[in-house]
């Protein structure tokens, strides 16, 4: 059974604590996404996948939908209009607060499906905070680390397209078409593509560099978006949500009976 958390009752919610649910939350940003895509695309494309990843699920397992993060650390597109940002450390305070409020309730297993690459960094410092003070499990199903379906996308484009590129813009036609500017779908060439295929560096090469959003292309975006379309949209969407789905029910599944919590200054 799928669950709502805002529409349930208390002691609806503390029954389904009782049953050992699983928590589930989206985790996205507001933010720029060059000419072509709404600021929303992060928080669109979290919770269409998890959507698509709770319809494949087995009606026996008993899951609690939060509320999804909408903003999210997007201090590297800051510098164009639209972008909301967060500090890193107040959105790992933000995630510290709400998973105390899951333990409170006697929920013990919670998976993050993030689709903004800013929410990364924070993500693992918070998630091990609630692991020692609460044991709880606490899974980071960060999409965009999980490796892509090369047969849609080409290899330049998995290399460089990492923001507002051919796979977000397709999965922003599939799912939500009347928010693409179809007429301003462009090539947004990286800056990274001038390095030599043998570099190490890279912006999300094996030795990364930080990175502003305008420092890789000016327009805020990399990739080629003129190559997406509805229906590798679609593709990659069932191919993340069955991803995704795997992560949910090994998550339900997983034996944390031996999960303690430390005290504080343990």
């Amino acid at each position: 059974m799928i669950s709502c958390w805002q529409h349930l009752t208390s002691p609806e919610l503390a029954e389904l604590a009782g049953a050992d649910a699983l928590a589930v939350m989206a985790l996205g940003a507001i933010e720029q996404h060059g000419p072509h895509l709404p600021l929303s695309t992060d928080l669109d494309i979290a919770t269409g996948l998890q959507t698509a990843a709770l319809a494949r699920l087995d009606g026996g397992l008993n899951v609690v939908v939060l509320p999804p993060m909408a903003l999210g650390a997007s201090q590297e597109h800051a510098g164009f209009a639209g972008t909301l940002s967060l500090p890193p450390e107040q959105m790992s305070a933000q995630l510290i607060s709400l998973g105390a409020g899951l333990a409170r309730a006697g929920l013990r297993r919670l998976v993050l499906i993030n689709a903004h690459g800013g929410n990364i960094g924070w993500l693992g410092p918070a998630a091990l905070e609630l692991r020692a003070r609460h044991g709880m499990l606490v899974v980071k199903a960060n999409y965009m680390l999980m490796r892509a379906p090369d047969h849609l996308l080409a290899a330049d484009e998995l290399r460089h397209g990492l923001h507002g590129g051919q796979a977000e813009t397709a999965m922003m036609l599939h799912l939500h078409p009347e928010r693409v500017r179809s007429d301003r779908l462009e090539c947004f060439p990286s800056c990274a593509e001038m390095l030599p295929d043998s570099a190490v560096l890279g912006p999300e090469g094996e030795a990364a560099w930080a990175w502003l959003a305008e420092d890789l292309n000016p327009q805020g975006v990399v990739g080629d978006a003129r190559g997406a379309s509805a229906e590798i949209g679609r593709e990659l969407v069932d191919y993340y949500a069955a991803r995704l789905a795997r992560v949910l029910t090994e998550a339900a599944q997983m034996d944390i009976s031996g999960f303690e919590s430390r005290s504080p200054t343990s």
